[in-house]
């Protein structure tokens, strides 16, 4: 037990050698979060409310976001693919998993970690908006305005954060660093190859 321990803390250190600054504690993300919970509970009074969130990264975001909503909501989940093992945005965006229900008639909330050129956003509202819904609004956790290539901004935004790789919280390089409590600004020599 005591080497599992041991292991982890090795982990732990290695990813956190890879992290030039911490630019989100958990605790500023856990309030600001709070706050968004209850602007959205009040604009969503008596709606149905869809919460949908992206794959994989907002899952840690979206986690936290719905037991701050203090309404009842229903929630799904959809994939999306525009990076790959890339630190850019290709543009292209494929729809990996869908929408399991259908989403006529009801409020839906894009649950999205973080939004940087605009283009996944941009097609999911558009591939989302022809279903029929009721509304069709985004939450996203950070927004990266300096690289945005189309006009998105988001209903609902945690932080403006400056054009850094970012990580932690859900956020990844390569399906790493996830699981980090906080933002963090990797360090180029940590994804330049």
């Amino acid at each position: 037990m005591n080497m599992d321990k041991t292991r982890e803390k090795d982990v732990n250190k290695t990813m956190e050698m890879d992290i030039a600054n911490v630019l989100l504690t958990g605790e500023a993300i856990k309030r600001r979060i709070a706050e968004l919970g209850e602007e959205i509970t009040q604009d969503y009074q008596g709606s149905e409310l869809l919460v949908l969130g992206i794959l994989k990264g907002a899952v840690l975001f979206m986690a936290d976001l719905i037991r701050e909503i203090k309404l009842p909501l229903t929630f799904d989940f959809m994939a999306v693919s525009s990076y790959g093992a890339s630190t850019y945005s290709s543009g292209v965006v494929r729809i990996l998993k869908d929408v399991e229900r259908s989403v006529e008639g009801v409020h839906i909330l894009i649950v999205e970690d973080i939004v940087d050129t605009g283009l996944t956003l941009k097609y999911l509202k558009e591939n989302l908006s022809r279903r029929n819904p009721e509304s069709v609004k985004v939450v996203t956790l950070l927004d990266k305005p300096g690289r945005r290539k189309v006009d998105m901004i988001p209903d609902y935004n945690g932080f403006a954060i400056p054009d850094e790789f970012v990580v932690g919280y859900g956020l990844d390089f390569n399906q790493k660093f996830r699981n980090l409590p906080y933002i963090g600004v990797l360090k180029p020599e940590a994804y330049e190859s």
